[in-house]
């Protein structure tokens, strides 16, 4: 059972396109959200059987789920509070 086509360039562009945005500041919200829901669904998936920790010393087959949560903390604030000053996100939006 493979995961659909459409899922996949859903995917891919929430990774892909997602950290571009936040580094310009363009679509902050919408970039975090894809960012969100990518690990979302990764952990239940892929790392919640390997724990919580990373595999720092290499003696386990995965990684845990402890950087997903960061990224996800993250994903968090910035839908909240959205792109900062400098973004283009402000700059469209004539918010001063």
């Amino acid at each position: 059972m493979g995961i659909p086509g459409v899922l996949v360039l859903l995917v891919f562009a929430a990774e892909f396109l997602g950290p571009l945005g936040l580094i310009a500041g363009l679509l902050t919200r919408v970039a975090a959200a894809g960012i969100m829901s990518v690990m979302l669904v990764a952990v239940p998936m892929l790392h919640w059987q390997h724990g919580f920790f990373m595999n720092w010393f290499g003696s386990q087959k995965g990684e845990g789920f402890e950087y997903h949560l960061l990224v996800i903390a993250i994903a968090i604030a910035l839908i909240i509070k959205g792109g900062g000053a400098l973004s283009v996100d402000r700059i469209l939006s004539d918010k001063k």
